[in-house]
């Protein structure tokens, strides 16, 4: 498997990338409100899988839980063949930092800073040299092709260039894991489509991906598409089996 570096991905003793096993999270509002409810789910390394729900099925916790966002409130969750569930605050925002990529509906850009310095921003807490995060991020403002726009900033930029940028973000980590929630949502058909074509290429490159959405037709561009239902996986199947 190969990254956006050229290196090739390595995880020891072909362990899956993510093994959530019996995952609950409940929130404290009254009695407890069961977001996920007993959750088991295996992602081998190089996966490219859609999740899918009506609102308030559970999507989005599932999201934060796999991103070290949050977590579980009972139950393991195995990341690259790291027990995170149980880390504390500190060791989990360096393991978010590590090994999670995200894009957001929104880009979520730093308005005031240039395209190259919001390709930077996961490079800054990571402590890399001046010189490495500048040829890093050119590199990947090259890959989303961007290459020439790197001094703009994001209100110069329209919402599928912006979208780019938070792609090339996301992957300046060289993450684990790429996370997406509904990154095609603010944008138009085809727009959407050269959206998804670069996720499609980033897959290609070996990168596992884990993409929220509610369109069928983006869905269809994964290799497995997960159906959650009041905070359970009511489906799982790989694309090409079953209607």
């Amino acid at each position: 498997m190969i990254s956006t570096d050229g290196k090739s991905f390595t995880n020891p003793q072909d362990e899956p990338i993510v093994r959530l096993l019996d995952v609950w999270k409940i929130y404290p509002v009254g009695p407890g409100v069961p977001a996920l409810q007993g959750v088991d789910l295996t992602v081998p390394q190089g996966q490219y899988i859609a999740v899918m729900g009506h609102s308030g099925s559970g999507k989005s916790t599932l999201l934060n839980l796999l991103g070290c966002l949050d977590r579980p409130t009972d139950g393991e969750y195995w990341l690259g063949g790291e027990e995170v569930s149980a880390m504390s605050d500190n060791l989990l925002s360096d393991v978010r930092n590590r090994r999670v990529g995200f894009v957001f509906q929104s880009f979520n850009l730093i308005r005031g800073l240039s395209i190259l310095d919001n390709i930077e921003v996961p490079l800054l807490y990571r402590g890399d040299t001046h010189q490495v995060r500048r040829r890093r991020s050119m590199h990947l403002a090259e890959v989303v092709g961007l290459g020439d726009r790197t001094d703009h900033r994001p209100n110069e930029l329209s919402g599928g260039q912006q979208q780019r940028v938070a792609l090339a973000r996301a992957l300046a980590n060289d993450p684990t894991i790429l996370l997406a929630d509904e990154p095609t949502g603010n944008l138009d058909s085809a727009t959407t489509l050269e959206i998804l074509a670069l996720f499609d290429e980033m897959h290609q490159r070996g990168r596992t991906i884990i993409m929220v959405t509610h369109e069928d037709d983006v869905a269809a561009r994964a290799q497995r598409v997960i159906w959650l239902g009041d905070g359970k996986i009511v489906s799982d199947i790989m694309n090409g089996e079953g209607s």
